[in-house]
């Protein structure tokens, strides 16, 4: 699943090809109801997390604006191609597109969440978006105390886009490596300051991955990672192994040394 450092580069690669332009076709086969029309004007491009927005203004809907929120999940993603262009996936695949009037054309292939929304900052319950560098840090902690259960591993919280939002798997597993936590780790057992280096941590490495596709949160060594992907494989900083656990309900991967991440550490200084 694209974290919000994906999805962050691909509301960048949109941005110059779709906002302030004139729209010459939307077509979304699934979605109900009015969709925009050829005329509406494309106003903005943003990731909220692991979500994609593009807002339009058309006044033919009512309220004159709606914005088309697209969430990637496992198979989901977004192209850009010239007018004519050949694509690179089948027809069959398409969730929606997006012609403008300057030769441009964005398709999201299959993308499971596609809708039209008048919300125009995405999904209400989100919490701050990390990938920003204005995200209010004080108030995803805050979200700790208030969403995760007690029992509630750290290692599935950090998943929850209600406290924070932007991380995925592989920032999980490299944020609890960099914080010297154990995935199983209870909420309830970690305290205010560890929680907040826990999302200073998630931010600063999500946002210095903005620019570039390839990922790195240990600079200097082999692949860039610390721990994600790298099961079996020695840990760079004290040589043992790395183990792969599946967490939560959809049984989500994450990585960790046991010798840096040991069961009980609740602090990095404990």
């Amino acid at each position: 699943m694209p974290e919000g450092d994906t999805i962050w580069r691909t509301a960048e690669r949109l941005r110059p090809v779709l906002v302030g332009q004139t729209v010459k076709t939307f077509s979304a086969e699934r979605l109900a109801g009015t969709l925009p029309g050829p005329g509406a004007t494309i106003d903005r491009v943003v990731a909220k997390g692991k979500y994609l927005l593009i807002h339009l203004v058309d006044e033919r809907l009512p309220g004159g604006e709606v914005t088309l929120e697209t969430h990637m999940k496992m198979t989901g993603s977004w192209h850009i191609y010239r007018t004519g262009e050949r694509w690179q996936r089948s027809r069959r695949a398409v969730r929606c597109l997006i012609q403008v009037e300057s030769g441009w054309e964005a398709v999201c292939f299959s993308a499971p969440h596609v809708k039209l929304t008048r919300a125009s900052n995405g999904p209400t319950h989100l919490g701050p978006d990390l990938c920003t560098p204005d995200a209010d840090l004080d108030e995803a902690v805050r979200r700790f105390h208030t969403i995760a259960y007690g029992a509630t591993p750290i290692g599935v919280a950090l998943l929850d886009q209600r406290i924070c939002c932007g991380v995925g798997n592989v920032f999980k597993s490299e944020v609890l490596f960099a914080c010297e936590l154990h995935p199983e780790t209870p909420v309830e057992a970690i305290d205010h300051e560890t929680r907040t280096e826990l999302i200073k941590t998630a931010a600063t490495l999500l946002q210095v991955n903005l620019s570039s596709g390839t990922r790195i949160t240990v600079p200097g060594v082999p692949g860039g990672l610390g721990v994600y992907g790298r099961k079996a494989d020695p840990c760079h900083r004290c040589r043992t192994p790395i183990k792969r656990i599946v967490q939560g309900e959809h049984a989500r991967s994450t990585y960790f040394c046991p010798t840096c991440q040991p069961v009980g550490r609740t602090s990095p200084d404990s």
